[in-house]
């Protein structure tokens, strides 16, 4: 009898599995990438029907619920909100200054117009943000 035959071992390694493993990980991956949000300040911002968006957002002013002031998500009191902002339209040198007011739906309308007003004052060009407010009867 001839033995020789049967004793020969296979090299071949199955990969099937790894690249179904390999596909769902990279599926994973893009999935939880696309909900990554980077703005770390939550806020419930307001909603409206017509919708612009600014390309450049050199500066940016954000108001949370507990009505605490951030300027690009730094805190900032809000009695040195004026001298913050000067001190960064002085530092970009832009000829028209655009600041996007990121205020919680939940404030009270008086701490907006008073930004409003500081913007006035320095003859800053002011941007609401919102949140895109989808039309009724789609389903």
């Amino acid at each position: 009898m001839d033995f020789s035959r049967r004793r020969r071992a296979s090299s071949h390694v199955e990969t099937g599995a790894m690249n179904d493993i390999m596909f769902f990980l990279m599926l994973f991956f893009l999935i939880v990438s696309t909900m990554v949000n980077p703005n770390v300040i939550k806020l419930l911002l307001p909603s409206a029907k017509s919708s612009k968006q600014v390309m450049k957002q050199p500066i940016t002013v954000s108001v949370n619920a507990a009505g605490d002031y951030y300027v690009n998500k730094k805190p900032v009191n809000a009695a040195n909100l004026e001298n913050e902002l000067k001190a960064l339209i002085g530092q970009e040198n832009l000829d028209q200054p655009t600041v996007v007011l990121r205020v919680d739906a939940s404030l009270n309308v008086q701490k907006l117009v008073d930004i409003l007003e500081l913007g006035n004052r320095l003859k800053i060009r002011m941007v609401m943000a919102t949140q895109a407010q989808q039309a009724a009867g789609k389903g």
